[in-house]
């Protein structure tokens, strides 16, 4: 473990990489990067950066070489890391499903003994194996694990965001293992210290004010005085939303921060309750 005040973030290379580094640019947060590449500077005091594979960091915030870093939580699953997940991005979700031929797969199930699973996730796959009472040999891939079936394993488990890529090699979903997505993690000792924990908890900070700003759009509205009161109680607001008085009398001004998800039906709300001149727009970060 390094004794110092530094906090050693691990940030993933690959296809996790992209949707994290517009989490840090909404956030105000510059990665510069250096010649090579794999250790750039973030633009926060007390700071440390290295770019490693997700499976890498997992292997190092567990070693305690890494203070925290974002990683899936399907490899600290599989490598039985024991680590803090700070936060769930809910970032690049994917599934970790078994799959197999029609050739294989007996009335959508697969035999209960006989078989041989292609995996790069040995540790998850046995464990499910168990738990489901399958009596299957598992084979190590080393990726590209979909085109195994059917000469070399009868079915895989591997991860999946749509299912098109297991489709187009013939292959049929016919369980779930777990869900994962980009989450933030941190070595147990990290948070031990005050001045690293600070540090941690206002990256924390940061970083959720952009994920809760996604969640959510800024609404506001007119509304005439008889109506306002039947008007806010269809908000649904983070705390009360903050109401202004219009110029001459004329009613007044209704802002509040909306679910994102919530916004087709609340306008029709809206509208039967008497609001006028709805206007949507984005928000960038919500910090509380």
């Amino acid at each position: 473990m390094v004794e110092t005040n530094t906090v050693h973030l691990a940030l993933p290379k690959g296809r996790m990489q992209e949707n994290v580094f517009a989490v840090l640019r909404d956030a105000g947060v510059r990665v510069t990067f250096d010649r090579r590449g794999y250790r750039p500077s973030l633009s926060l005091d007390g700071f440390e950066t290295k770019i490693l594979k997700p499976q890498n960091i997992v292997e190092m915030l567990h070693a305690g070489s890494r203070d925290i870093g974002f990683a899936g939580a399907d490899w600290v699953a599989e490598k039985s890391a024991d680590l803090v997940e700070l936060l769930d991005t809910g970032l690049d979700p994917v599934r970790i499903v078994a799959a197999g031929g029609p050739g294989f797969l007996q009335d959508g199930a697969p035999p209960a003994t006989g078989f041989t699973v292609a995996t790069e996730y040995e540790r998850l796959t046995g464990a499910w194996l168990k738990r489901t009472g399958l009596d299957g040999r598992v084979v190590r891939s080393y990726g590209a694990t979909e085109v195994f079936p059917p000469e070399d394993a009868d079915c895989i488990v591997d991860n999946t965001a749509t299912g098109a890529t297991l489709v187009a090699n013939g292959l049929q979903i016919f369980a779930e293992v777990m869900r994962s997505s980009t989450r933030l993690y941190a070595h147990p000792r990290s948070l031990d210290d005050p001045a690293k924990r600070a540090r941690i908890d206002f990256f924390c900070l940061l970083v959720r004010s952009v994920l809760d700003a996604r969640r959510r759009v800024m609404l506001e509205v007119n509304v005439a005085a008889e109506h306002l009161e039947r008007l806010v109680e269809v908000l649904p607001c983070m705390r009360e939303p903050t109401i202004s008085p219009l110029h001459g009398d004329g009613g007044f001004a209704v802002k509040a921060a909306v679910p994102r998800d919530d916004l087709p039906g609340l306008i029709h709300a809206i509208k039967q309750c008497g609001g006028s001149d709805v206007i949507v727009s984005e928000i960038a970060q919500i910090v509380p």
